[in-house]
């Protein structure tokens, strides 16, 4: 009876993935985002459609009230970026920069929004968590998905609501706004060494950060960035789900 009770259950979550892993395969991501890097700006947003009932966001923004997104689009993205097992589909530091148009100005400024521009490269660099991600587009403003540049390195921690504490192999004080970016994307900075004092977190070699390979689908395609007067960022595009 047990043995018939596990194949049932068995069965009924193979079904459950299908048709799961069905509809996620069948639709596209389109994504519209636009962020102040520099200041508090009225204009953040951020806009998502999935073709998948109740799993969109027009202009989602933050709200002072509540702290958190006014169309509580940052939950409702998460069945996106993970497959039915929870594995990530897409890379975690792009799903973060999103964020930023959702979340309180003085996040920018907590995890060291740092992008620049040279020539149509645009970089994008934050610090979350302890944890250091570089998004980077082509030559033609462009960021490729899944295997572009994103990369992501442990150069600190944090506890609680304290600020983070980053390793001076990497900050001169300590602190995410002394983050040294050359040294961060460096692999000659030594890596395997303790942060702290007391703290078990120890530093790490550069990372890709492409999500799961194990995951049973990626985002596929191209974005396009703009960063206008060095300060507004823009991302637009749309990303197709394919089988891994």
């Amino acid at each position: 009876m047990e043995k018939q009770k596990m194949n049932k259950r068995s069965v009924l979550w193979m079904l459950l993935g299908c048709l799961a892993t069905g509809m996620a395969y069948a639709q596209d991501l389109s994504i519209d985002f636009r962020y102040n890097c520099a200041q508090q700006d009225s204009g953040n947003y951020l806009s998502y459609t999935s073709g998948i009932r109740y799993i969109e966001a027009n202009k989602d923004s933050f709200d002072a009230v509540s702290g958190a997104s006014r169309q509580h689009s940052t939950s409702l993205f998460a069945p996106l970026e993970t497959d039915i097992m929870g594995r990530a589909t897409i890379s975690k530091g792009f799903r973060g920069l999103l964020l930023f148009s959702v979340s309180a100005d003085v996040t920018r400024q907590e995890d060291n929004l740092h992008v620049y521009q040279e020539g149509k490269v645009i970089t994008m660099e934050f610090v979350h968590r302890g944890i250091a991600y570089q998004i980077q587009t082509d030559s033609q403003s462009r960021l490729n998905f899944p295997r572009g540049r994103f990369l992501k390195r442990t150069i600190g921690y944090i506890e609680g609501h304290d600020p983070q504490f980053i390793s001076q192999d990497f900050s001169s004080d300590g602190t995410v706004s002394r983050v040294d970016w050359k040294k961060v994307w460096d692999p000659a900075t030594p890596s395997g060494r303790a942060v702290s004092a007391g703290n078990a977190t120890q530093t790490s070699s550069i990372q890709t950060d492409y999500g799961d390979m194990m995951a049973m689908f990626n985002w596929d395609g191209t974005l396009d960035v703009q960063l206008d007067n060095q300060s507004v960022l823009t991302i637009t595009g749309v990303l197709r789900p394919v089988k891994r």
